[in-house]
């Protein structure tokens, strides 16, 4: 008997203070936590229930039929993903390099460091003025090419989107840059030197040693520059098509012009699901390449 006392009693000691390290665990999050969800979930939950409510408060699927029976807001989903994937896909190129070229050491590398950072500090609407008074029909390459004979295409509210993609690459570059040489900075130089040394070239190091190992920072910057541009309103509104409008025209439209918050909640809600899909997509393709690669890597 004082055997079976003697380990319940140490039972319940282990289950006392396992509960004091859960509480201890528990109040450290409750800061951080706390936040996002105050800040963050309870918009998003809101966000959602709007999504089932009519304009009168009454539960309802009317929103989401109309979201799904449109033809505009169909296309103005797709266009808004069009103008999320694009510029992200070729902003993410182009700062992959620069990241890559910062790391070397070259006469006038911090000039160059401190010039590729200027789209930071412009704010959106003047990147779009920008790209409207150089790519416009009567813009600068415009009034320089037609002395030559060259007629530039349409770029600006042309049903590409050519002029918003541009625009939003230009701000997204040096943003992107940043987190992926952030990433590349942080591998260890021993690793580089030892596999040039070993025969590897600039190319093979870059592709084979420094993408793989600063995964993760490229991941965050897809993931913030993707949510970015899928939300922007003022580069497609100024520089994109009259038709389709992306899904964050429209919502500006229908909530701030004429005050149908229903919609505007529902198209939000679809956005976010739309982006879900997307990275969830993204990181699958990821994960296939680095499972491939670590299967080639351990073949060689």
């Amino acid at each position: 008997m004082t055997a079976i006392t003697e380990d319940h009693t140490r039972r319940a000691m282990a289950k006392r203070d396992q509960w004091a390290r859960n509480r201890t665990i528990l109040l450290l999050l409750l800061p951080g936590a706390g936040y996002l969800l105050f800040f963050f979930g309870l918009p998003l939950l809101r966000t959602v229930v709007g999504s089932f409510t009519s304009l009168d408060g009454a539960f309802t699927f009317d929103l989401w039929v109309e979201l799904f029976s449109e033809p505009v807001y169909i296309d103005g989903l797709f266009f808004s993903l069009w103008l999320a994937i694009a510029p992200t896909v070729v902003a993410l190129v182009i700062s992959v390099l620069l990241a890559a070229l910062l790391q070397a050491t070259f006469p006038g590398r911090r000039i160059f460091g401190a010039l590729y950072r200027i789209p930071l500090v412009v704010p959106g609407i003047v990147a779009a003025f920008l790209v409207m008074v150089m790519l416009d029909r009567g813009g600068m390459l415009s009034r320089i090419a037609e002395p030559l004979g060259i007629d530039l295409p349409r770029m600006v509210r042309d049903e590409w989107g050519i002029g918003a993609i541009l625009a939003s690459t230009w701000k997204n570059i040096p943003f992107m840059t940043l987190i992926i040489g952030g990433a590349m900075s942080a591998i260890n130089r021993d690793v580089l030197h030892a596999a040039r040394t070993l025969g590897a070239g600039r190319l093979t190091v870059l592709l084979r040693i420094q993408l793989p190992l600063a995964l993760p920072g490229i991941s965050a910057a897809v993931l913030l520059t993707f949510i970015s541009s899928l939300g922007s309103y003022a580069i497609p509104n100024l520089l994109g098509p009259a038709y389709p409008l992306p899904l964050s025209v429209h919502m500006y439209e229908q909530g701030f012009r004429r005050g149908n918050w229903p919609i505007v909640y529902a198209m939000g809600t679809l956005l976010s699901v739309a982006a879900i899909f997307v990275l969830l997509a993204y990181y699958s393709l990821i994960g296939r390449l680095t499972g491939s690669h670590a299967r080639r890597e351990a073949r060689s």
